[in-house]
């Protein structure tokens, strides 16, 4: 069977790290040597997203009035702009990862020497955007990146997602990942969830979706000897 993986790091930028980042993921900063390490492996294609957002960004709890603008707390309704009939409910942020910024940028100490390829997602301000490939419309997509073209492009046949945060955009990542027809591999060590409460409900997610939760030795195992 053609086997050809590429790894996808989703957005270990400064604001989604201690000790500073304004949306720090608690132990963010950590996975970073087993990033470097999965970035040494022979993967066809490494990649790196980066969340990229405009100041007046929709997900953003301060361009909303009060009181339901509380981050983390607040939800608010996104009507897709191109169809008034599909609408999504997503949770406000803090300011973060906006374009410029030290905030959004990767963490210095990732070996992004060894990336191929830096991927922005979430720069459309009216629609949010966790996965790396498009934003949740689908009827239709608003906002699509670059990042299926580069897979299918280089004739990838297995995604490997790591990166933060786990419950967010690495979900959502790793299951349009699937749904573009990849065979898909969540390296659990090499994430961390805004929510660990949330994981078992992500991780029946993946099961439902057929994507394998893996371990950073079982993804060296895999990709090493190419």
């Amino acid at each position: 069977m053609t086997f050809k993986p590429a790894l996808v790091i989703v957005d270990v930028q400064e604001d989604f790290c201690p000790p500073h980042g304004s949306l720090a993921v608690q132990e963010g900063r950590d996975i970073v040597p087993a990033l470097n390490e999965l970035l040494s492996l022979p993967f066809a294609v490494k990649i790196a997203t980066k969340d990229f957002h405009p100041p007046d960004h929709i997900s953003f709890a301060s361009n909303h009035p009060p009181p339901d603008n509380k981050p983390f707390a607040s939800m608010y309704t996104i009507t897709n702009p191109l169809n008034p009939e599909e609408t999504q409910q997503t949770r406000l942020w803090p300011d973060h990862c906006v374009q410029g910024t030290k905030g959004a940028e990767l963490v210095p100490e990732l070996h992004v020497s060894k990336v191929h390829h830096i991927v922005e997602k979430g720069q459309d301000k009216r629609v949010e955007m966790y996965s790396a490939f498009a934003d949740p419309f689908t009827n239709p997509n608003v906002s699509r990146s670059k990042l299926a073209q580069i897979l299918h492009d280089e004739g990838i046949t297995d995604v490997y997602v790591a990166g933060l945060a786990a419950d967010y955009c690495v979900k959502f990542t790793a299951l349009d990942a699937r749904k573009e027809g990849f065979r898909t591999w969540v390296v659990g060590e090499a994430t961390r969830p805004v929510d660990p409460g949330s994981m078992p409900e992500v991780h029946q997610e993946y099961q439902k979706a057929k994507i394998s939760v893996i371990d950073k030795d079982e993804a060296v195992r895999m990709v090493k000897d190419l």
